[in-house]
């Protein structure tokens, strides 16, 4: 790069032979005095060495030289200042390079290196040269560093030492040096070139914007040091990193033509720093709207709190992808759960709230809440120091009055807690290597449409993914695979859940689980739940298992479909409610639980695959449908497949609607249910009344409640052997369960019918 042929830039100083006139004795200002006509200064038209020059006698400690015309410093350039000088006569002086910088106002800069090295002249006669280089970066063989405030100079020299010798100069020149140090400018600049110091403590924010304007679709060099910014920063350029960059949290980095997460390691040379400026820019910048790990791993040394990396929002609602990459988790104590104990008031009037909360200011928003009728994974959603109160996720069952709770606080990886509200985020083929020690993700308190997909929750300690409020409206969790810590530990002893939700709308689509204590919690309505498999085994005989699918709502309006259920069951409860026994509504319903397979081996016989555990009195089923499943015990069989869970009540079994339970199949299942089950009754003795017991084989053992068809198979004959063409009339509920319809006829008769009877 050459200014001067490039852009036609001049920089060389006149001649002397042109006139003394633009030659000043001082900085070279405008109405500083020049050599024209002064005593100590003559014009030599041909000397031996240099033809045409100035001869100067030494009159001043610091005899300086100085042309008034202003020589352009331009971003990025570098100029070499030379001259030639010898002796002649009298004291032999020291002689330098010097220059007076100027700013764009014609004020001088102040602060700067003005002058380069001195040579000495020891002969008379011998020429002696002289150079200094003038630049805007802290550059090998840069004499004067000035920035990028300067725009001009008065360049010279200056003599010092001795007074009174006799020295002849030769014309000053002035070159432009600039490609000994920007090799190949043509496609990019140097942030050093602007003025970039890269101490790490001197600000270089105003450089790194010079040379990102200056670059102009080029690419920026940020070369090796390190670099301190402490204002925001964005590049419309591409960026190159050969030093690293450091700047507070709160200050943004932008590369808009290359945002990927490699750019900015390389900028940050620290791998979760860069994570979180990158996620930072991501947030604040419209360019974008996804950021590439490129296949990284990330090691995370203690929980990353979203919100906090990006301190200007506290709520975001456009789309943003995080994608294609792993982190991975290191440290001790730091993910340790935090665990405070408090003394709180809850009454069912105001559900979700806990009163008179002592130690309030200690209990950390996201914990899980524990203590006598509480709900599994209940959380504090927010809470109020100044008013002593928590707000929960979910109502409490049976919590009434004053009762200590403890407050578990998960550490997770990715943390949304501090934000106000996320919408429409999404994770995607993200590896959460937890390491048995970090959770990992806790959503946003509200928000729609977190998205995670692809992604693989390897061992976390505790939770998958957690919602401690509404930020699971429509959460959508596809093909994602949830790996337990806890294999080598009895289902029954398992802590871990994959997911939880309390919002409506969640899909949970393709996903694999293995091992956790439940797969998945649903606290709101509308779900969907579709070709998952989850599987929580153990290697005890006769095992006990726990709920794969728990949901937490009498009327969750759910999809349960194509599903692999393995060693686990569904439970079906009520215990978001804060007046558990019913008193109106829709009771348990809207269920629907089809073309699923249910395995379990060498558990209890005892084992149900649908269990359904009212935590109040008064509840019926009212709408439910279990048709296309395949249910299998191996290693042994189990009684039934279906369960109702009587530990805080039963269900009322004279009631009951829009029940479907057909079409399944049952392999080492003792007794298969069916509604309408169909029961052929044979009547080898004569009696006006038969009694159809249906042996249990209504689903959860309900009542015989109502009567499809009665269908005779064969004559049906009376005490002298004739057949008798007539019909009974049924009663239903009969025995001392209810479980048995009666077939009442005209007289004593025998025979085969077969009968159709519901539980609703």
């Amino acid at each position: 790069m050459n200014k001067a042929i490039t852009d036609g830039v001049l920089l060389m100083p006149p001649a002397f032979a042109d006139g003394l006139g633009v030659w000043s004795s001082g900085d070279g200002t405008p109405g500083s005095d020049t050599y024209d006509g002064a005593v100590n200064a003559a014009l030599v038209p041909s000397d031996a060495d240099f033809g045409g020059c100035l001869e100067l006698v030494k009159t001043e400690a610091t005899q300086k030289l100085r042309h008034m015309g202003q020589t352009p410093i331009l971003p990025g350039c570098y100029l070499q200042v030379k001259a030639r000088v010898k002796a002649v006569s009298g004291a032999l002086p020291d002689v330098r390079i010097a220059a007076w910088a100027g700013n764009g106002s014609n004020a001088h800069v102040s602060g700067l290196v003005e002058v380069g090295p001195d040579v000495s002249i020891t002969t008379y006669g011998d020429i002696v040269e002289v150079s200094a280089i003038i630049g805007g970066g802290t550059r090998g063989g840069v004499d004067m560093v000035w920035g990028d405030d300067v725009v001009y100079a008065h360049v010279g020299l200056d003599l010092t030492g001795a007074i009174g010798g006799v020295v002849r100069i030769d014309d000053l020149e002035v070159i432009d040096i600039t490609s000994a140090y920007l090799r190949d400018m043509m496609d990019w600049v140097d942030v050093r070139d602007f003025g970039a110091v890269g101490d790490g403590i001197t600000d270089d924010s105003a450089a790194f914007a010079a040379a990102n304007d200056a670059a102009d679709g080029r690419e920026v060099l940020v070369s090796e040091g390190t670099y301190f910014l402490d204002a925001d920063m964005t590049f419309t350029t591409p960026v190159r990193f050969v030093g690293t960059v450091t700047m507070p949290t709160d200050k943004l980095f932008g590369l808009t033509k290359n945002f990927d997460y490699q750019s900015y390691f390389d900028a940050f040379g620290n791998e979760r720093l860069a994570f979180e400026k990158a996620f930072q820019s991501l947030l604040n910048n419209a360019d974008h709207e996804s950021l590439d790990l490129g296949g990284r791993r990330i090691t995370i040394d203690g929980p990353m709190d979203m919100q906090a990396i990006v301190p200007n929002r506290t709520q975001y609602a456009q789309r943003r992808v995080i994608r294609n990459g792993q982190f991975y988790v290191t440290g001790d104590t730091v993910w340790d759960p935090e665990v405070v104990n408090s003394t709180a008031t809850y009454n069912a009037s105001n559900s979700k709230t806990l009163s008179n909360v002592t130690n309030v200011a200690n209990i950390p928003v996201g914990s899980l809440v524990t203590g006598n009728g509480v709900g599994r994974e209940i959380y504090v959603r927010s809470k109020n120091e100044a008013a002593q109160e928590v707000t929960l996720s979910q109502p409490l069952f049976d919590a009434e009055g004053v009762q200590t709770y403890t407050f578990t606080r998960f550490k997770y990886v990715m943390d949304f807690s501090g934000f106000d509200k996320i919408q429409s985020f999404e994770v995607e083929g993200i590896e959460f290597l937890c390491n048995s020690k970090a959770s990992g993700i806790l959503l946003a308190p509200s928000g729609l449409l977190f998205h995670v997909r692809n992604c693989h929750f390897t061992r976390p300690a505790h939770r998958g993914i957690t919602s401690h409020g509404g930020g699971c409206q429509g959460l959508l969790v596809d093909h994602c695979n949830f790996n337990t810590a806890e294999g080598g530990t009895r289902a029954q002893d398992r802590q871990s859940v994959a997911i939880n939700s309390n919002s409506n709308d969640v899909k949970l689509r393709s996903n694999r689980a293995s091992q956790f204590r439940h797969f998945a919690v649903i606290g709101g309505t509308n779900a969907t739940v579709i070709g998952n498999h989850f599987f929580q085994g153990d290697g005890e005989t006769g095992g006990v298992r726990t709920a794969g699918l728990l949901i937490a709502v009498s009327h969750p309006i759910l999809t349960f479909d194509g599903n692999y259920v393995d060693n686990c069951s569904i439970e079906w409860t009520n215990e978001y409610s804060a007046v558990p026994s019913f008193n109106g509504g829709f009771s348990f319903s809207s269920l629907s639980v089809t073309d699923s397979v249910f395995l379990s081996g060498d558990v209890a016989p005892w084992t149900g695959f649908i269990v359904i555990k009212p935590h109040g009195s008064g509840h019926y089923l009212g709408g439910l449908t279990v048709t296309g499943n395949k249910f299998r015990s191996v290693h042994g069989a189990v009684d039934r497949v279906d369960q109702v869970d009587t530990t805080f009540a039963d269900l009322d079994k004279t009631k009951g609607k829009h029940v479907l339970f057909e079409g399944n199949s049952f392999h080492a299942i003792t007794t298969p249910v069916h509604n309408p089950v169909l029961i052929e009754h044979d009547q080898n003795s004569h009696a006006s009344t038969w009694v159809v017991e249906t042996e249990g084989r209504l689903p959860f053992g309900w009542r015989a409640r109502a009567v499809e068809a009665v269908v005779m198979k064969g004559k049906i004959k009376n005490t002298s052997n004739v057949t008798e063409y007539t019909m009974p009339y049924v009663s239903v509920e009969e025995g001392s369960d209810g479980s048995d319809v009666h077939l009442n006829w005209e007289k004593s008769v025998k025979g085969t019918v077969w009968t159709k009877i519901r539980m609703d």
